[in-house]
């Protein structure tokens, strides 16, 4: 065989050979990129949970804290008329106040804490006794701590 005939096999085995090699090479490319594209995906859906999950638990105390609120501003209220109920000195505005701080329980809820706000609402104005007052003072009271409780 001449020079030439031995190039041109040479030649005809190595680019062969590269187009073989090329073809595995590609087709280990494209399942590594597929496992990289599928663990980044993971990775994304497993942080998008995390974020939800910190927002959830964000909302929730951000819904306490003003359940809380609500109900510490209404017993304001109600401790105002019961002292007004003790003293017969007033302020103007009391009945105002004790009825606005009724309005954010009423929103805020759930029911039970609304019904012992009104409750104590309703035996001020019956002008209740002192301790008939106190007893239904502590009942909202726990009822609002009941509701405060994080589930």
């Amino acid at each position: 065989m001449s020079d030439w005939g031995i190039a041109l096999i040479a030649a005809g085995s190595a680019v062969a050979g590269s187009v073989v090699t090329g073809w595995y090479t590609r087709s280990a490319g494209i399942r590594q990129a597929a496992a990289a594209r599928h663990a980044g995906d993971r990775q994304a859906d497993a942080l998008l949970e995390s974020v939800r999950m910190t927002l959830r638990a964000e909302s929730g105390h951000r819904e306490f804290a003003l359940r809380r609120q609500t109900y510490a501003e209404f017993l304001g209220a109600a401790e105002a008329r019961i002292l007004t109920e003790r003293t017969g000195r007033s302020h103007a505005d009391d009945d105002f106040l004790l009825q606005r701080a009724l309005s954010g329980v009423f929103l805020e809820g759930p029911p039970d804490a609304a019904a012992a706000a009104q409750h104590l609402v309703d035996s001020l104005r019956r002008h209740e006794r002192p301790d008939e007052l106190d007893r239904v003072k502590r009942a909202f009271v726990s009822t609002a701590q009941e509701c405060c409780r994080p589930r």
